[in-house]
């Protein structure tokens, strides 16, 4: 056995002729335990929210979209869709047309974003599992539908079971015409809603959804498209794909996955895991100073030792190893209990959901704090763990040297 790991072991666990020494170490290891559980639990709830807020958005994003680089629109005719179809992990391809419109129902009006999709968008992106209100119905047969989101339709007032008053749309004339009235400057059409979804605020207040060729038929556009929607199946491998999307698709377009289609608020999310977690990390810091007073005292209890240690021939060097040793066991077992704990704390919550997310009436997509638990979180803390206890070990034990163990005297 490694003779400074054996010796650190020993003071570890043996009793300190210091009551107090005993003390200062345990609440030494229970600060990093605390501190180090802190951490696991803060960083698997934002991996919770995060994959909350992807898995929101997957509901109403694609895995793969293509914009054009410049413009909002672009020819569909100049993207090889037979040979996308042909990409090993491609399922589906929704064309896709965006554009600001105004909807009157009754006598109440609001702007929103429409947008026209295929028959395959359902598929492609679950959205017909996040309906609160009626069914995803977009055709049938000769039939145009549209389905709002909540926001929208709370603010039109809108109600299902109306057949008389249909959702009106209109947008401006492509001619760039101009008139003072309503129906000779915009183009108008009529679709009755057949349900609401729901899946985040600022989805569910801009979008009505609508049936591609109603909204082609409505901006008089023949082969124009504002995206092209792609989805995957679940092992495709994506980062691949898109590989092989923007080698095909060429520097005309863009090619996004969800997180580039989100990128703002992706980034925001990250900067805030950051920002806790060096703000934690300094606070573990601070708690580290108790394992600073902790390896001061035993460093002088055992004065002693140290002199015997000296007298059989260990060198100054061995002996500073033999103490740092002792605050990097101090400060792992402090990592090693408060990783547990955290993991058992993150698995209850999981399980049990304990800690609720507002009131149990509240309107919020999950009733208890969403936790996810990584590895590569519980890596990184030990990691810095172990980082700072090792800082904190250094100072005492650098300190060694100024001992003047000549007047110590030997029983």
């Amino acid at each position: 056995m490694n003779f400074p790991f054996y010796i650190a072991r020993r003071y570890l666990i043996s009793k300190k002729s210091h009551n107090i020494i005993n003390i200062i170490s345990a609440i030494s290891v229970t600060g990093v335990c605390i501190g180090t559980m802190a951490l696991i639990i803060v960083l698997s709830v934002f991996n919770g929210f995060e994959k909350l807020v992807l898995s929101l958005f997957s509901s109403f994003n694609p895995d793969i979209r293509i914009i054009a680089a410049r413009g909002k629109t672009f020819d569909i005719r100049s993207l090889p869709l037979e040979e996308i179809r042909k990409i090993p992990g491609v399922v589906h391809l929704s064309e896709v047309i965006e554009e600001d419109a105004l909807v009157r129902y009754r006598d109440k009006q609001t702007i929103v974003t429409l947008k026209g999709v295929e028959k395959t968008f359902p598929q492609m992106t679950g959205i017909d599992t996040m309906m609160i209100e009626g069914k995803f119905l977009l055709e049938d047969n000769a039939m145009n539908f549209g389905v709002p989101g909540y926001g929208i339709a709370s603010t039109l007032g809108v109600n299902l079971q109306d057949y008389q008053n249909p959702l009106v749309i209109y947008v401006p004339r492509r001619d760039g015409s101009f008139s003072t009235s309503l129906d000779n400057a915009f183009s108008s059409g009529v679709v009755f809603a057949s349900g609401f979804f729901s899946i985040q605020q600022d989805y569910d207040v801009k979008y009505l959804l609508l049936p591609l060729r109603f909204v082609k038929e409505l901006l008089d556009y023949k082969e124009d498209r504002s995206a092209l929607e792609i989805g995957l199946q679940q092992s495709a491998n994506q980062e691949k794909i898109c590989q092989s999307l923007t080698r095909i698709a060429g520097n005309r377009f863009i090619v996004q996955n969800r997180y580039q289609q989100q990128a703002t608020l992706y980034k925001i999310l990250s900067s805030e895991k950051l920002y806790i977690f060096l703000i934690l990390t300094f606070i573990l810091f601070m708690a580290t100073f108790n394992v600073i007073g902790s390896l001061s005292m035993l460093i002088l209890d055992k004065r002693k030792d140290i002199a015997v240690l000296r007298s059989i021939g260990c060198t100054t060097a061995r002996i500073k190893r033999i103490f740092f040793t002792e605050g990097i066991l101090i400060s792992m077992i402090g990592a090693a209990v408060g990783l547990v704990l955290g993991a058992v704390i993150c698995w209850i919550q999981i399980r049990y959901g304990l800690i609720a997310l507002g009131a149990p009436d509240s309107s919020f997509v999950v009733s208890a704090y969403p936790v996810d638990l990584k590895a590569i979180d519980f890596l990184v803390v030990f990691a810095t763990v172990l980082t700072i206890g090792g800082l904190a070990a250094w100072y005492p034990v650098h300190n060694i040297r100024k001992i003047d163990f000549g007047s110590i005297k030997l029983d």
